[in-house]
């Protein structure tokens, strides 16, 4: 049973998404109202994932991913909000957001989204993935040490990297090009080294940053 904590300042749309996940078979093992009382509770909880919303009273959600970040960044964040703003996706994916969902994804979705992320996956809903590389393409270069020169990605790389952008584990992109998972976890980290990035959500900005993945 996967175990979430789950950060929305609303109880009632707390109270609704728990009583889905539990019926999905997800455990909330916390709950908290903003960024300041969700570290405590991440912390004593220590959740495979958390449900985060960006838009908070007193501290809000990209405090949150920020503090996160700072304090080791273990536990991998799914953005579940109602903006889709295409700034405010890529601040929250700088942040070290590993997933971006709105509210109106179905139950499926939702807990598909929260297994990828607690497997080292990222997710990011489909319905805006175009907008988001609109908005990449649209960011100024970055200079200096935050983007170091890239090497050349090799051909099994590339399709590593093509997976990791749709939103598969390491376990699945095992299954679909038939490497062992120690492998995959291998090329996951060279690609991670090759792009100068720390994390597979940064990798896959950079990727369609430079035009590696289109």
């Amino acid at each position: 049973m996967r175990r979430v904590v789950l950060v929305d300042d609303q109880a009632l749309v707390r109270s609704g998404i728990r009583a889905l996940l539990e019926l999905a078979g997800v455990e909330v093992a916390g709950e908290a109202g903003d960024g300041e009382a969700a570290l405590g509770v991440i912390a004593a909880t220590r959740p495979e994932v958390v449900l985060l919303d960006l838009r908070m009273p007193r501290r809000d959600g990209l405090w949150t991913l920020r503090q996160l970040q700072e304090l080791g960044g273990e536990v991998p964040v799914l953005v579940l909000t109602t903006f889709e703003d295409d700034r405010l996706v890529l601040e929250a994916l700088h942040a070290g957001a590993r997933g971006y969902l709105l509210k109106d994804v179905t139950l499926e979705q939702l807990t598909r989204a929260v297994d990828v992320l607690a497997h080292g996956g990222s997710y990011i809903a489909p319905s805006i993935t175009d907008r988001l590389l609109r908005a990449l393409r649209s960011e100024p270069p970055r200079t200096g040490t935050d983007a170091p020169p890239i090497e050349d990605l090799t051909a099994r790389e590339l399709e590593v990297l093509r997976l990791m952008a749709e939103g598969y584990s390491n376990r699945e992109i095992s299954e679909a090009l038939f490497l062992a998972e120690g492998t995959v976890k291998n090329h996951v980290s060279t690609i991670l080294t090759k792009l100068g990035v720390r994390d597979r959500t940064r990798a896959v900005l950079r990727a369609l940053r430079e035009g590696i993945l289109d």
